[in-house]
């Protein structure tokens, strides 16, 4: 799973997307004040989630008056509705008699007699009857476990009507998730229930377990429609099922709400998963300071703190742990856990032994003087900087979530917000952070093209590094091979392949092919043996992981994910002899699209490079393809030629997955008629 290879740079964009669409980021340039607005949050989707949210959060902590005045401003439609009414001012009412004073129990009969009571008539069928069942709430205290209306009283009700208002705001607003946030519920569920069917272990399941919730919300409206029959097609009712692991009326049910879209209901369907958002905004900061979207400034870099805690629900719990950095000694901010901070960047922490496994290479010992290694380290970094490499200015700053300051001034106040300048971080120094500058100029070099700096930066890093990785090595002389080719000098295009290119395929044969056809390009025209054969992008990554690893900074637990979830979608989709038909909608395909080159063969014969420190991101995305048309299942599939409606017919009738349903078929030369009567026979 591990080896999976992933569209860094398509992964980046949803991430961007991502961060931009929650306001979680802002300028990092002179001309942009840290107080700037975005676009006006009354204008955006963004201001609708935030609205959904807030309204959620007032539900769940019993301030139903608070829900209900937002309700009134901001959704009036979902008042209108009787059926929700009605359970809104029920729960009222409970909360009225919760607090359990003279004035609130007046206010409790106020509220039965105005609202709850006219209500009750004409909510839906049962709803008198819940009306004078919830009067008893009266008689029985709150905390009698054994009493008729111990339910009523029960805390959760809070949440399953914060859960179902979501929902019913989400699709009325259509205020969905940004693609990235769906498409990790999306991933996840499917890896989890691959995982579970396979019998395997999941690499990532103290991960996805924090991020992704056990808990769905209720569906957008209360299930009293009508069971006539669906007007929805089979095709749609069954992949819908399958997707989001609902019954098939169920998944008819929410095409009925979204009108027969698909799309729309599957966006509603994946907005009911629960996803921890403080956890994924850290995951999302770490892999953008990792990327050098957003500047490490002013906070730990991520790993060098303890995150994603189930107890932490805090997105901006790391300024908790910044370190000042002052003659050689650390201090600490409010008291937290100390740290030891040594000058290579490396830091120890007294209670928190999360650091050593982010950070093995630093934490395990490094036999070199570490003042002359860190010397070193800031030369290399002022080098490459020469070459116009690496200006932070350039990078946003990460922001944050400031949700309360915000509802406050956009939903409440038609004032301009103004946040205080600062409010995002924490002023600290961190020794570490050259290291992440190194890494990322470094990636900035081999993106350009200038292997050979790459080559000798690497080099003055740590002279053994290549000796480690003799593919990496490979693949940058290659670029080095034919920028000079491109350039029309042949004679030390040819000294880089007997000095380098030579002596690597001579101690490896599985080299010799990709150097044959690396030799190829001196009988192509110069512009075309760099510009349109050498993917960059994905060398620059290979080389991101690599010296990242060497240097102790691993890669972004988002990736790990990522990289698991897609090998298990690509999987599970070949065990169902299908196309996943909305991958394109949640960027699927996108991240899968990994681009092809000469440089392809020998990433993709190594199967050990990932482990010493190189991304598959130069493997060609042809062999996933054949690998998927050519596979055994695929094959099987094709031979049955299983008429489509006849898969549906059996799916439907026996409630089997597609897999199952099309070896049944297969048994009784695709007659479905046929193996219905087998199995009721």
């Amino acid at each position: 799973m591990d080896s999976m290879p992933v569209n860094w740079e398509a992964f980046d964009a949803l991430v961007i997307d991502f961060a931009k669409s929650e306001n979680l980021i802002e300028d990092w340039t002179p001309s942009s004040s840290p107080a700037s607005s975005p676009t006006p949050l009354s204008l955006s989707s963004y201001h609708s989630r935030l609205l959904i949210r807030h309204i959620r959060r007032s539900l769940e902590s019993g301030e139903i008056d608070a829900a209900l005045d937002l309700l009134r401003v901001h959704a009036p439609f979902v008042l209108e509705d009787h059926r929700l009414l009605f359970r809104l001012q029920k729960q009222r009412f409970i909360e009225l008699l919760r607090k359990g004073t003279e004035e609130d129990r007046d206010r409790a009969i106020n509220c039965l007699r105005k609202a709850l009571a006219p209500c009750a008539l004409d909510a839906y069928p049962e709803a008198y009857e819940e009306f004078k069942h919830v009067l008893l709430a009266f008689i029985y205290d709150k905390d009698d476990q054994n009493s008729p209306v111990a339910f009523e009283w029960s805390e959760r009700r809070r949440f399953d009507i914060a859960g179902l208002l979501s929902s019913v705001l989400i699709t009325h607003l259509k205020a969905y998730d940004p693609i990235l946030s769906m498409t990790l519920r999306y991933l996840i569920s499917i890896h989890k229930g691959f995982c579970f069917r396979q019998g395997v272990s999941s690499p990532i399941s103290d991960l996805t377990e924090r991020l992704l919730l056990e808990d769905r919300d209720p569906p957008a409206m209360p299930q009293e429609s009508s069971r006539e029959a669906s007007p929805f097609d089979e095709v749609d009712i069954q992949a819908l099922a399958h997707a989001v692991e609902l019954t098939r009326q169920g998944a008819v049910e929410s095409l009925r709400i979204a009108k027969g879209d698909l799309f729309q209901a599957f966006q509603n369907e994946l907005c009911r998963m629960r996803l921890n958002s403080s956890v994924l905004d850290e995951l999302v900061q770490e892999y953008c300071v990792y990327r050098g979207i957003v500047d490490s400034g002013g906070s730990a870099p991520p790993g060098m703190q303890s995150t994603y805690g189930p107890a932490d629900d805090n997105p901006e719990s790391f300024q908790k742990h910044a370190i000042v950095v002052d003659s050689g000694s650390s201090k600490i901010l409010d008291g937290e856990p100390s740290y030891t901070i040594h000058p290579n960047g490396a830091s120890v922490s007294s209670q928190n032994t999360d650091i050593n496994e982010r950070y093995p290479t630093e934490t395990t010992g490094n036999h070199r003087d570490c003042s002359t290694s860190q010397i070193e380290n800031l030369k290399v970094l002022q080098r490459i900087k020469s070459h116009g490499i690496g200006e932070r200015n350039k990078r946003k700053r990460w922001r944050g979530r400031h949700e309360e300051i915000e509802m406050m001034s956009e939903i409440f106040s038609a004032s301009d917000k103004q946040e205080a300048e600062g409010s995002a971080g924490v002023d600290a120094v961190i020794l570490g952070e050259d290291k992440y500058e190194m890494m990322l100029a470094i990636k900035e070099l081999a993106y350009r093209g200038m292997a050979a700096e790459v080559v000798e930066e690497i080099n003055a890093i740590d002279p053994s590094f290549f000796t480690q990785l003799p593919d990496l090595l490979f693949q940058l002389k290659q670029v080095e091979f034919l920028k000079l080719v491109s350039a029309g000098d042949h004679h030390g295009a040819l000294r880089v392949a007997c000095s380098h290119l030579g002596p690597l395929a001579a101690s490896d044969p599985a080299l010799l092919r990709p150097l044959k056809e690396t030799l190829f390009a001196l009988l192509r025209p110069n512009e075309e043996a760099f510009n349109e054969r050498v993917p960059l992008h994905a060398l620059a990554n290979s080389v991101q992981v690599a010296i990242g690893r060497r240097l102790g900074i691993q890669e972004p637990q988002l990736m790990k994910i990522i990289k698991a979830t897609l090998h298990a979608h690509g999987e599970w989709f070949k065990l169902q002899m299908c196309k996943d038909r909305f991958e394109g909608l949640l960027r699927i395909n996108a991240l899968k699209e990994v681009g092809t080159s000469l440089l392809a063969d020998s990433a993709s014969r190594s199967s050990d490079i990932s482990t010493h420190g190189s991304s598959h991101a130069l493997v060609s995305p042809s062999t996933a393809l054949q690998e998927d048309v050519a596979s055994p299942t695929q094959t099987s599939a094709g031979d049955l030629a299983c008429d489509e409606n006849a898969i549906l017919k059996v799916m439907e009738f026996l409630a089997l997955p597609r897999a199952d349903a099309i070896h049944l078929l297969a048994q009784y030369n695709g007659n479905a008629e046929t193996v219905i009567q087998q199995i009721f026979a």
